[in-house]
């Protein structure tokens, strides 16, 4: 009996005409636009203006792409420097080979300097899109299907993947789809942090650290089960040390920021009022705004303190002169 399994693509590549059409660039790009409409959402809702994410975009993604890239030629050099390799290869980004530490060591550096020269905090900006790079990933891990790489073990699990493919040594057979695996978590994380940003309000960098933190306790069971090449230390793969100083590192800062800056920012960025300062207003001051309707009661109120203090009155008066006339009859 044949067994189930999830095929790969013939090839990761189509041609339109002589123009070449990558699955692997497609889901960056796919990812980038999804991790940028969801980012304007949430940066709208915390107060800040429509386009802002956008334009800082233009500066953390070349950034991001260039560090990915230099993080998986640096950790894999023998695959673009030994003999028998071409070091050209190393500029073929569209082959595959993106270091998600070094995009977001270096994307952060290009958002920073995007905000910097809007005048905007960088921690308000990484929780914003931070749950949008989480659905990006998701989105983007798909391009290691089109490409045939980044599986695991071989197993004859229903859901395993097919290789087909024989070159860099790869041996053909049903495998773990880590890539999958990475994607599915990756949604959950995006989801978890949505949630946990709603539920406790979370500011000062807290949400993107809850990414991190998230992304990484997934990363180190999924790398585990890879058997692609990669540096050893101590028995574990370079990746899954670096998973686990990310992970400190991540749950350290929601620690201490909570600590010294609980709460979240009530301005995002300079010039523009969102909801969460109107939000913010209303909490401060304890009462709603007031309206039409809020002017009606209190205008009822006063009418009928004015009829109550009348009826007094004149009940008061009246009593008075009943008083004064059994005083003149005794």
């Amino acid at each position: 009996m044949e067994l189930a399994y999830i095929p790969s693509p013939s090839s990761g590549v189509l041609y339109l005409g002589p123009v070449p059409l990558r699955g692997y660039a497609f889901c960056i790009i796919i990812g980038v636009f999804v991790a940028v409409w969801l980012g304007n959402k949430r940066w709208i809702a915390r107060g800040g203006r429509a386009g802002t994410v956008a334009d800082i975009a233009v500066w953390a993604v070349p950034f991001g792409l260039v560090g990915g890239r230099l993080y998986h030629v640096i950790t894999d050099y023998q695959l673009y420097f030994s003999e028998g390799r071409d070091w050209v290869d190393a500029f073929k980004i569209w082959e595959g080979g993106l270091g998600i530490w070094g995009a977001i060591a270096f994307g952060a550096l290009g958002a920073w300097i995007g905000c910097r020269r809007r005048g905007i905090p960088l921690p308000a900006y990484a929780d914003a899109v931070a749950p949008g790079i989480a659905f990006a990933q998701a989105i983007g891990r798909w391009g290691n299907w089109f490409n045939q790489e980044l599986y695991g073990r071989a197993t004859d699990l229903p859901w395993a993947v097919e290789i087909t493919s024989s070159a860099d040594g790869r041996v053909a057979g049903t495998y773990h789809p880590t890539f999958l695996y990475e994607s599915l978590w990756c949604i959950g994380t995006a989801l978890l942090v949505i949630w946990a940003d709603r539920r406790f309000r979370l500011g000062h960098g807290r949400a993107f650290a809850l990414y991190v933190a998230a992304y990484c306790a997934g990363r180190f069971w999924i790398e585990y089960m890879r058997v692609d090449e990669a540096h050893h230390i101590l028995g574990l793969r370079l990746n899954n040390w670096t998973s686990i100083l990310v992970f400190l590192l991540a749950v350290l800062y929601i620690v201490l920021s909570a600590r010294k800056r609980p709460g979240r920012e009530t301005t995002v960025e300079p010039g523009a009022a969102g909801a969460d300062g109107e939000a913010g207003a209303v909490e401060k001051d304890g009462a709603e705004p007031a309206g039409a309707e809020g002017d009606a009661p209190a205008k009822e109120g006063s009418e009928t303190s004015k009829t109550s203090e009348g009826s007094e009155s004149s009940e008061g008066s009246e009593a008075s002169k009943d008083g004064a006339g059994s005083a003149k009859k005794s």
